[in-house]
This record gives structure tokens, sequence and C-alpha cells, in this order.
């Protein structure tokens, strides 16, 4: 499924890579991501698990071949698992420039390391340029450690000061099995689902809407899908998550 896109909106995927090895075959992979990745034609992807000169990945740097294959112009990778060689973790690509970068530490005590990849980006809307917030993270297994990162996330100087007007798009594995963090966590801080109940795991039939996509200030939903051809069942454990948004000129 890949439908036609509105003129005038941008494209955002969210991706848990599982370091390009197949769900169901085990086997590494690369170009299966990066055209599975191409099919959706995306503007902007939010990737998870992104190995970093790991050798069960063939020490690939797998953002920059990722960006260099895709044609994607700028990206930002953050490294938040450290192996005995390589580590990965989080990866935005962009085809508008990127301009201020942050990581914000979503780490519980004694759980697994987890940051937030949060950056700015500059997308032109209507003869102008808009600012775009972009946050991308994987949270934790628990449920508890799942609604203090959000909240930690949310709470931050940056996400908190920012205007409720300015378009801000959070995306990722939210691991959020019981589709509670909406509700719960989301909502109360202006955030919009764009993706409920979009089922993204297990990728070979999946049942648990793992991964999402949030939104909020001057940006309008057209359509949210996963995606679902033989070879995104087959390329990582997880589907892509597809969305399409419109975003408004800026008030004078």
């Amino acid at each position: 499924m890949n439908p036609g896109r509105p003129e005038k909106s941008i494209r955002v995927l969210t991706y848990n890579i599982h370091k390009a090895i197949g769900g169901i075959d085990r086997r590494y992979d690369l170009e299966r991501v990066a055209l599975t990745v191409e099919h959706y034609q995306p503007d902007i992807a939010f990737l998870q698990e992104v190995d970093s000169g790991v050798p069960r990945s063939n020490f690939d740097i797998q953002v920059e071949h990722l960006a260099e294959r895709l044609g994607f112009s700028h990206w930002a990778f953050q490294a938040n698992v450290k192996l005995t060689r390589g580590h990965y973790g989080n990866a935005i690509l962009s085809r508008f420039p990127v301009g201020d970068q942050w990581d914000v530490d979503l780490t519980i005590p004694l759980k697994k390391r987890r940051r937030a990849l949060v950056l700015k980006t500059h997308v032109p809307v209507g003869g102008h340029e808009r600012t775009l917030f972009l946050c991308n993270l994987h949270l934790g297994l628990a449920g508890f450690e799942r609604v203090m990162q959000l909240r930690r996330l949310l709470g931050w100087e940056h996400l908190r000061l920012l205007h409720r007007e300015t378009p801000a798009i959070i995306g990722g594995d939210f691991n959020d099995v019981y589709g509670s963090l909406s509700r719960r966590v989301m909502l109360p801080f202006g955030f919009q689902t764009a993706t409920r109940d979009t089922k993204t795991f297990p990728a070979f039939l999946p049942l648990r809407s793992l991964d999402a996509i949030y939104y909020r200030g001057d940006v309008r939903l057209h359509h949210a899908f996963a995606g679902h051809t033989e070879l995104s069942r087959h390329a990582s454990d997880h589907l892509p998550l597809v969305v399409d948004l419109e975003l408004h000129p800026a008030t004078a």
C-alpha cells in the first residue's frame, strides 16, 4: 500500500529497522531496508535500532549508507547503546536542512540507556520557511518506564517552552503494548496521534501498535498507514509507519 500524496504535504516515516536483520530469516540485508524506505518516498524518516560499526552488520555505518543510497542530503545520528564493538541508536534522515540538534536523556536507573534525538528543520511553506521541530525516540519495555520517559521529554525545557503553534512531530518505537500513552501522557501536552491502532509488530503478522507518530501545532493530518509490502514483512521485525501531514503557513 502506498496511497498518493496530497499536494503541499510532507511525508514522515518512522521505522524500527532492527539493525537491518530480518524478522523472519534473521539475515542481515541493509538493502531490504533501503528499498522499503525508498518505496514510500518520505521527506523525513525516523529510524530506530540503527547500527554503527557493529560486527553483526558488517561494521557498516548504516545511517551514512542509507542517507547516500536514498538521496537524503541531511541526517543526524544518536549512538545510544554501546556494544563491545560499535553501538546502535536513533537516526533522522531529512530532505530539509537540519538546524539545532539535541540529545535528551530518557534513561531510567537500572534500565537500558535511552535518549531522544531532537532537531529543528526548516520546511518551505507558502513561499516562506517554516520551522519544524522533530523528535525521534525508542522507549523502554516497562510500562512505568515509558510513562516516565515521555513525561521527562515533554517537560524538557526546549519542548515545554515551544510555542503551541510551532509544528512539532514526535515519532518512533513507543513500545506502547497497551495503547495507553496517547490518553495518559501525549494528549495532556497537546499532542494528537496520527496513527491510532495502526499495527506494526511483528512485521510478518502485525498484532501490536508499538510504533507511533504524534503531532502538535499548525499541522493537519491527511493520511496514515503501515507499509505492508512483501519486502517490508521480511526486512525488519517492525513494519514502517507512514504519515502525510500538511504544514500551515506561519501567521503574522
